[in-house]
């Protein structure tokens, strides 16, 4: 028994087949839009990839592309097939074909339901991603005269001033750091040669933070040196002087930046999913339409239209049955060449 039986004459059908047309090149637009998407989050990420620990951030976008480009191009197939639906003549030609465009369309579908979660989901990898591009960033801040991270101190200070954070979790994370270079140290001078020497790796620590870690709010001029030691300042106390720098990691900040474009992006593929059912459903009951009339010549006759052929159980079973039997022919051709094999 079929499911979702629905009649019509040519009526029904004519505005059916301009309604789901008129979809199909609406979702044309979606497919663009999802394409839009992937390349706007793609160039943010790359705006940034110094700070990214690998490659694999560039997965989601990339796949967003691709994504888009097939709606497009299935959308714009489908919304040519509902265009000569109503001439019989053009419509046979796409007619062998349908069933199998459907079935692709299904599980384009399901694909772009898991790009939508996905959009969700990656937030958590995106977090260590982060967390290790930060902290290799970081390290690198000083070496403003090696030539591939000659650049490093102008994207981490353009960043802090930006997103208006502090370090990887907290300015603190600055302290851990040599951050000034050598060639600006005075190795003469004993309070750097105390610092170098108290440190086990030779480094210049301090209790300080660059420049752009300082917030314009506070009241006072900014302290970014002795940040630890209220003796070094008039009236000063690092405990309650929180609007000296940004109190807030820029892998949180990054994270809530990106993790809200991702949400917006997954929360729109969503909607472009169910526009996408919507036009299969629609060119499914264009196709049983049409292959139910009695007389493919007679368009004023009428005929039925269903959703499936048969009951969900009865579908699911089928398709089960299908696929164990595409699996026995495969051992069956496997014994065949291998008893040949034999007997050469």
């Amino acid at each position: 028994m079929a499911l979702m039986v629905v009649k019509f004459d040519l009526k029904k059908r004519v505005k059916l087949a301009q309604t789901v047309w008129f979809m199909y090149w609406f979702a044309v637009l979606a497919g663009i839009l999802v394409l839009s998407l992937g390349l706007f989050f793609k160039i943010e990420l790359r705006k940034r990839s110094e700070l990214m620990d690998n490659n694999e951030s560039h997965f989601l976008p990339n796949l967003l592309i691709t994504m888009g480009l097939i709606a497009c191009a299935t959308n714009a197939f489908g919304g040519k097939v509902c265009y000569d639906s109503l001439d019989p003549t053009k419509f046979a030609k796409w007619k062998p074909m349908l069933k199998t465009f459907l079935v692709l369309c299904v599980v384009f579908n399901a694909l772009l339901v898991i790009t939508a979660l996905l959009c969700f989901v990656m937030r958590i990898p995106l977090q260590f991603t982060l967390a290790e591009g930060l902290k290799n960033g970081m390290k690198y801040y000083k070496d403003t005269d090696t030539p591939g991270r000659c650049y490093m101190k102008r994207t981490l200070d353009l960043m802090q001033i930006e997103f208006r954070c502090c370090g990887n979790d907290n300015y603190r994370d600055w302290f851990e750091i040599q951050w000034v270079s050598n060639r600006y140290l005075d190795f003469s001078a004993k309070e750097v040669k105390d610092r170098i020497g108290s440190n086990v790796d030779g480094q210049y620590l301090m209790d300080g933070v660059p420049f752009s870690c300082c917030n314009p709010s506070s009241p006072r001029p900014c302290i970014q040196y002795q940040m630890t030691n209220n003796s070094a300042h008039y009236s000063y106390d690092h405990y309650t002087e929180e609007l000296n720098v940004w109190r807030r990691g820029c892998r949180d900040a990054l994270l809530s930046y990106y993790g809200g474009i991702m949400n917006t992006i997954g929360a729109l593929v969503l909607l472009v999913t169910m526009l996408e059912v919507s036009v299969t459903v629609g060119l499914q009951y264009v196709d049983t339409s049409l292959s139910t009339l009695a007389n493919p010549e007679d368009m004023e006759s009428e005929s039925e239209g269903f959703l499936l052929e048969k009951t969900v159980k009865e579908t699911f079973t089928d398709i089960m049955a299908k696929m164990k039997a595409m699996g026995k022919g495969a051992k069956v051709e496997e014994g065949g060449e291998e008893g040949v094999a034999t007997v050469s």
